[in-house]
């Protein structure tokens, strides 16, 4: 059976449209996989906190010396982790703020991020140990910028994930959704017909 994480970083608890073309995304990765099973991860709803001095020191102190506090937050990590690893499909609803991705998809990135979990250094370099997972990009944005300078946030995203070891990364675009009624109607058909053919 196939399982799909969709994972929905928008600010908004309300009204994101990269929130309702991720539920589309799904719904339709759904139906073309009978009987797959949606895992929904909602960081806005549930949120992550920032990296801290306590959060470090309990990714980077040894299982068997971690407090009973470091051990629930690297048991908040790990969940996150295992949640990630038994995805075959996974759903990134990015939209861009400031030319980036939100705080709540990065401090969600800084729990998955872990050495000799998601990723080991080798003679050779790092290597990605999340893997076998196709992935979907969502990125709503209120200007066009993809293919420009401005689109810090693609390269991002296909490193980070990348570095993970997801190399299999598709991304959804809906540009100029605050360019006025035609612009956005233009965009939202744009990513709609995006998703259709995924």
């Amino acid at each position: 059976m196939t399982t799909i994480l969709q994972i929905n970083s928008a600010a908004r608890s309300q009204g994101a449209q990269s929130t309702q073309l991720v539920n589309e995304l799904t719904n339709k990765l759904q139906q073309s996989n009978a009987g797959a099973k949606v895992v929904a991860r909602n960081l806005q709803a549930e949120p992550l906190p920032h990296l801290d001095d306590a959060i470090l020191g309990a990714f980077f102190t040894p299982a068997e010396q971690r407090t009973p506090e470091q051990q629930a937050i690297a048991a908040r990590s790990e969940a996150l982790i295992a949640e990630l690893q038994a995805a075959d499909v996974i759903v990134i609803g990015a939209p861009m703020y400031n030319f980036g991705i939100s705080s709540q998809l990065k401090t969600y990135f800084d729990f998955i991020a872990r050495a000799g979990i998601t990723f080991q250094y080798t003679a050779t370099g790092p290597e990605g140990l999340v893997k076998g997972k196709k992935v979907f990009v969502v990125s709503a944005r209120g200007g066009k910028y993809h293919g420009t300078p401005h689109d810090s946030q693609t390269p991002y995203l296909k490193s980070f994930l990348g570095f993970l070891g997801m190399t299999d990364v598709s991304f959804i675009y809906a540009e100029g959704l605050n360019m006025g009624p035609e612009a956005a109607s233009a965009a939202l058909a744009s990513a709609r017909e995006a998703i259709a053919a995924a």
